[in-house]
């Protein structure tokens, strides 16, 4: 099988591509054909820091495909199976950039009928850390689904990104109106087609003006993708008890919070990182995703708001330059046939 591999830390140059021999599932475990491999920020940035974990690592935490083979206690799964899966890379050497792949069943999900393998590629680290952005309120739910979120007010902050595409949707699915700010004319465009209701150009309109005169009480969840340039902003438009998920940490930069006005409405400030939020809440959210997925709430493409920028196993490294570079839109990986 061709897979790609790394066995050092560095640029995209590291990655090889090479072939392997498969192995069979062990028990408890699932081997993917993996078609479709998706290509997140976390996968260059685990592959430029080290020390590596294994001697070799193949890259990728998400993806979709088919089933191909179960190992011994696994009854949940069939060959033939259409999955996703997600952190299949996290403490193991063994991601979605290959053609195929042995996962833990509990790492690989149901793809629903109707639910393409793009979808499903595009699902784990960018849905799942939407879900849990917008479920640490301290008075909201732990759950999304139709009217989880009625009545509340969510700003997301980068509206045309991975997670912030999938945020505006599982929180316009729950009922919330959906506030986002966006740098351009192009970008508002796609935060539209995802589904915000209001989109918000930082670069020409006063936000704080703009978001106060649609949610005058303020805003309860902030969806963040950066709180070193958004800091004061958020203190700014967050109701009392509000929280502020902070999902990215602008390479390792440090941010500055304004006491007083924090103090003054109770607000929460709540760090999000996927690999260590823990089972229970990793449950909810593929439980939750599904049922979107179900409902057919998670488009992806252009006209759904989140360009698909493709690229062959082969041009790995480039599909990792274009996300370190910040392209716009979901970069993808064509591994296998469907």
């Amino acid at each position: 099988m061709k897979a790609i591999v790394y066995s050092r830390t560095g640029s995209p140059d590291v990655l090889e591509l090479v072939d392997r021999e498969p192995q069979e599932p062990a028990p408890g475990e699932v081997r993917v054909r993996i078609v479709v491999s998706g290509v997140n920020p976390t996968d260059w940035k685990s592959r430029t820091n080290g020390p590596l974990a294994f001697a070799e690592v193949t890259p990728n935490q998400d993806g979709s495909g088919v089933v191909d083979a179960v190992g011994d206690g696994v009854t949940d799964f069939a060959v033939g199976d259409r999955v996703w899966t997600f952190m299949s890379a996290r403490d193991r050497p063994t991601g979605t950039a290959q053609e195929l792949t042995n996962l833990p069943a509990d790492r690989v999900v149901k793809l629903p009928v109707g639910a393409s393998f793009d979808v499903g590629a595009s699902m784990g680290v960018p849905a799942l850390t939407a879900h849990r952005a917008l479920t640490v309120l301290e008075d909201g739910p732990t759950r999304l689904g139709p009217g989880a979120l009625e009545g509340r007010y969510v700003l997301v902050a980068g509206g045309a990104g991975a997670v912030g595409h999938a945020a505006i949707q599982l929180a316009r699915w729950s009922g919330a109106t959906v506030i986002t700010t966006v740098s351009s004319d192009d970008k508002a465009a796609l935060a539209r087609a995802a589904g915000a209701h209001h989109v918000v150009n930082y670069r020409t309109e006063d936000t704080a003006a703009v978001v106060r005169a649609i949610a005058p009480n303020g805003v309860d969840i902030v969806v963040e993708v950066s709180i070193v340039q958004n800091a004061e902003l958020d203190a700014a438009v967050v109701a009392d008890r509000a929280v502020v998920s902070m999902y990215a940490d602008d390479a390792g930069a440090t941010a500055s919070l304004a006491v007083r006005p924090n103090m003054s409405t109770n607000t929460r400030y709540q760090f999000v990182l996927l690999y260590t939020i823990g089972a229970a809440a990793l449950r909810r959210g593929v439980e939750d995703v599904t049922e979107a997925l179900i409902a057919g709430v998670l488009p992806v493409g252009a006209d759904a708001g989140l360009p698909l920028v493709r690229f062959p196993l082969a041009e790995t490294a480039a599909a990792h330059q274009a996300v370190q570079d910040s392209v716009v839109g979901k970069v993808l990986i064509d591994v296998s046939q469907p």
